[in-house]
């Protein structure tokens, strides 16, 4: 039997000028539609919004300055059984650090904010880690990949495990939101005996299709309701409409203004009440550079694959009994009475500012939460 193989090298993110060039034409190029007047955002992401983000994208946003900031903490390329996962690597300098596994979803999370905090934090604010922040199969420099199946949550998971052991970590913890919110609890499941803690923000908790809320608290109850009327809205759609990632990627993969719309939409939907506009949630660069990250790497239909490849939705997965704490931000619509079915959960909060992306929303709050889990393990 043939053994498996790892192989890791150092990676430098270096887009071609040529691709520059491309995109800023494209973007130029963009035919706009008509758009009907006074309807906001209930036909989708509004053709006016869009243009002032397009016009942008073109004309001011700086992608040498982002990849420079890209480039400034190590990077590297893993060929695990032949699948490429990208990952940044960055070590304290603190003796006592543990490692740290921040595990993002769709279409991205960017961690950027929090890995000077967590690698090197001020004196008494708590302990530093060793950050480990893959982009997942599929996703962006890991991607595209080439074989049905390298892109389910499942597979990203066995990576994920065999990526902490091939850079010798015995012991680690794991956090993780939206697909995270999956892959870092199965990490648990699959590597318990290596695993120290999982870290959920907004966990996806899907009940059983008879479920009704009784026996629930209030909170939760309000939650399974809004979560029905999710699924009844168009806003959903656009889950049903991933599983079906090539139809998308044959589109988007071509106009990089009908990728930005596409995603826009969806982050109108999951950022936090208390912004109306995603570049109000998201800091407009920070948005466009995992955009342009998309676009560059080609991998916006790729990246969509988990939703037709993934098992894991809906499915009763089994507690592994390692300690889980929970992040929930406004808006979010995770059950408790689902989460702790699943989870040995040994603290949940409820936080007031921030959404869905939190490393993007409220990087501090997401931050004081993991330092405060992590001190609770003792």
């Amino acid at each position: 039997m043939t053994e498996p193989t790892t192989r890791i090298t150092p990676f430098r993110i270096e887009v071609p000028r040529s691709d520059l060039d491309d995109l800023r034409a494209r973007l130029r190029a963009t035919r706009w539609p008509v758009e009907l007047d006074g309807v906001g955002w209930d036909y989708g992401t509004p053709t006016r919004y869009l243009r002032q983000l397009v016009e942008y994208w073109a004309e001011g946003y700086d992608w040498r300055a982002a990849e420079a900031e890209l480039n400034a903490h190590p990077q590297f390329l893993a060929e695990i059984d032949s699948t490429r996962l990208h990952f940044r690597h960055v070590r304290s300098a603190d003796p006592q650090a543990v490692p740290l596994l921040l595990i993002h979803g769709w279409p991205f999370a960017d961690f950027g904010r929090l890995i000077q905090p967590l690698t090197a934090p001020p004196s008494g604010a708590g302990p530093a880690f060793h950050l480990i922040i893959p982009s997942l199969p599929g996703f962006g420099f890991s991607g595209p990949h080439r074989r049905p199946g390298d892109g389910s949550i499942e597979r990203a998971t066995e990576l994920l495990a065999r990526l902490m052991a091939e850079l010798g970590y015995d012991r680690y913890l794991a956090q993780g939101g939206d697909a995270g919110s999956f892959i870092a609890p199965g990490l648990g499941r699959i590597d318990t005996d290596h695993v120290l803690g999982v870290h959920v923000n907004d966990p996806i908790t899907i009940p059983g299709w008879d479920e009704d809320g009784s026996g629930w608290d209030e909170r939760d109850r309000e939650r399974l309701a809004r979560l029905q009327r999710w699924g009844e809205e168009s806003t959903s759609a656009y889950a049903g409409i991933h599983a079906r990632p090539q139809t998308l990627a044959n589109g988007l993969n071509d106009s990089p203004a009908g990728l930005l719309s596409w995603i826009v939409d969806v982050l109108h939907t999951y950022i936090g009440p208390d912004h109306e506009l995603p570049d109000q949630a998201i800091d407009r660069d920070q948005l466009l550079t995992n955009a342009s990250i998309l676009w560059f790497t080609g991998t916006i239909g790729s990246s969509m694959a988990l939703y037709h490849e993934s098992r894991v939705w809906g499915a009763e997965l089994p507690n592994s009994g390692v300690p889980t704490g929970v992040a929930v931000f406004p808006g979010g619509t995770s059950i408790r009475a689902v989460a702790e079915r699943q989870n040995t959960i040994v603290r949940w909060s409820e936080l007031d500012r921030g959404g869905h992306f939190a490393s993007m929303e409220a990087p501090d709050l997401l931050i004081r939460d993991l330092r405060e889990f992590v001190a609770g393990l003792g």
